[in-house]
């Protein structure tokens, strides 16, 4: 609930108490959020305190350059509708408690820091061992490299707001992100997520560098309404239109509104950009020859991901496949 409010040079400034406790929340985490559950729901140009005074959020309307926007989304969106099953407790769990991995069009460019199961394996049926540092490009990086850096320098105006609103903690991601050749050049990021018309259930972000703060832009498309980004647990939302950027902590509980689409064709692309603390942990200190030699490797170990390789007594791009015994009829 909001405790106060007041404006300063053209920003209002809101200070917030919780509505309920942890304990309440924690039972609520990966459950969905309905437009009840919001007291506010903001969509001007406002910075959001807690009542001790830590910054929750930032959020500038209309900040992002318009040729940068659809460039982003031009080289990207093709690749941003592809469905997977990697976003967890975001998308639910079971009443067991087991994540159920419903596939939503949430995909990753930049660098990642684990293997997928598919690829794990493929190593361990091929006699492959495992790599050690299991940092790699991501598929689009490699498949689409023109798309890819056509689509940078949106990610990079925002890391200059990052840099520009969030002083503190962008300085010391930024470091972070110095000391690893696993980062998106010019930038305190390794790795951008996006998601396509996706309502994320309430959920803490995890695998992130938690020195950092939050960021995320959005591209729409056609009509829609919903999808506002909220904090339940303060009854406070922002509304994050095309344009608009907003940084919040997102080690605070999460989530969407539901998202209505006005036509079938209606798109909202959301975009999150991060440092993942693994990659920088595993990296740190390497050189950049080191990144060169470890993504050809990568790329070179990545034929035998195909199916139709496993079994077969091949060797290619310097990696041995053993062949598996086939059983007596």
């Amino acid at each position: 609930m909001i405790i106060k409010k007041e404006k300063k040079s053209g920003i209002w400034i809101y200070y917030v108490d919780k509505d309920y406790d942890d304990a309440h929340l924690e039972k609520k985490l990966s459950s969905k959020l309905t437009r009840a559950q919001i007291r506010t729901i903001i969509d001007h140009d406002s910075d959001v305190y807690t009542k001790e005074g830590t910054l929750l959020l930032r959020f500038r309307k209309n900040k992002l350059n318009r040729q940068h926007i659809d460039a982003f989304y031009d080289n990207v969106i093709k690749f941003a509708m592809n469905t997977t099953s990697n976003r967890g407790i975001a998308t639910g769990i079971t009443d067991g408690g087991i994540y159920t991995n419903k596939r939503t069009m949430t995909n990753i460019l930049g660098y990642f820091d684990k293997l997928s199961p598919r690829q794990k394996f493929a190593y361990r049926q091929n006699g492959v061992t495992l790599p050690k540092i299991t940092v790699r490009e991501t598929r689009f990086m490699m498949d689409y490299p023109e798309q890819y850096n056509k689509a940078l320098p949106l990610i990079k105006e925002i890391d200059a707001y990052y840099r520009e609103y969030i002083p503190e903690n962008y300085g010391k991601q930024r470091k972070k992100a110095n000391e690893t050749p696993f980062h998106i050049d010019g930038t305190a990021f390794t790795t951008i997520t996006t998601n396509v018309n996706f309502q994320t259930l309430l959920h803490t972000d995890k695998g992130d560098d938690n020195e950092g703060f939050g960021n995320l832009a959005v591209i729409e498309r056609g009509s829609y309404s919903g999808g506002e980004t909220c904090f339940p647990q303060y009854g406070i939302g922002v509304d994050v239109r095309t344009g608009d950027i907003l940084y919040m902590d997102v080690h605070q509980p999460h989530a969407n509104l539901p998202i209505s689409l006005k036509s079938k064709d209606s798109v909202r692309l959301s975009i999150v950009c991060y440092l993942r603390k693994s990659i920088w942990m595993q990296t740190r200190g390497k050189s950049k020859e080191f990144a060169a030699k470890h993504n050809k490797m990568m790329r070179n170990n990545r034929r035998i991901v195909n199916p139709s390789d496993l079994g077969k007594k091949t060797q290619k791009n310097g990696v041995k496949h053993n062949k598996t015994k086939k059983k007596k009829q």
